[in-house]
Parts: C-alpha cells; sequence; structure tokens
C-alpha cells in the first residue's frame, strides 16, 4: 500500500516549483481545516481547485461578497454562481412555484 500522507512543506515545494497536483493537494488540505484565509492565499498563486473549494463555501453561506471576491481572482465559475444567487427568485420560490 502507498503512503499518501505527504508533508506539507515537501507539497509547498513542489507547488512552488509549479506542480500543480502539489498545489491542489494543498488546497484539499486547507479544504479539511476549515483554512479559508490559505485557500485564498493559494488561489491567489493560480490554484483553481482552491476556488472551487472557496465558491463551495460561499454558495452554501450565501455569502455574496465572497463570490465576487473569488471571482475577481480569477474563478470564473464564482461568477457564475454570484449571477445565478442574484437572479433567483427574492421569496424563495422557484418559477415553477409561481401562480400564474
Amino acid at each position: 500500500m502507498t503512503n499518501t500522507n505527504f508533508d506539507r512543506d515537501t507539497l509547498r515545494d513542489l507547488a512552488d516549483e509549479g506542480n500543480e497536483t502539489a498545489l491542489d493537494r494543498l488546497a484539499d488540505i486547507a479544504d479539511a481545516a476549515g483554512d479559508v484565509a490559505e485557500l485564498s492565499e493559494l488561489l491567489d498563486e493560480g490554484c483553481m481547485h482552491a476556488g472551487y473549494l472557496l465558491t463551495r463555501r460561499a454558495v452554501a453561506t450565501g455569502d455574496l461578497r465572497g463570490l465576487q471576491r473569488i471571482s475577481d481572482a480569477g474563478y470564473e465559475e464564482a461568477g457564475n454562481e454570484l449571477d445565478r444567487l442574484l437572479q433567483a427568485p427574492a421569496d424563495g420560490r422557484g418559477e415553477s412555484d409561481q401562480a400564474v
């Protein structure tokens, strides 16, 4: 069986050398620890997986400003989610629930 518990310093070194998989792994570790600041830093470094994880968190909490910041940092899907949330009916009902 292969050991998959990698040292954070080793992952950071690999990420600094351009290894995107190591960068994604660091994002997973930060997400599991609930470290939003580190996820934001990873997104600033160009880690789109961190953008995905941050977007998922922001959507779950309805954090519109957070989605805007994530989108501005380069993760386009955050902008799509922001638009989707802003276009949702204000009363929480879907179009199929509205009376004709």
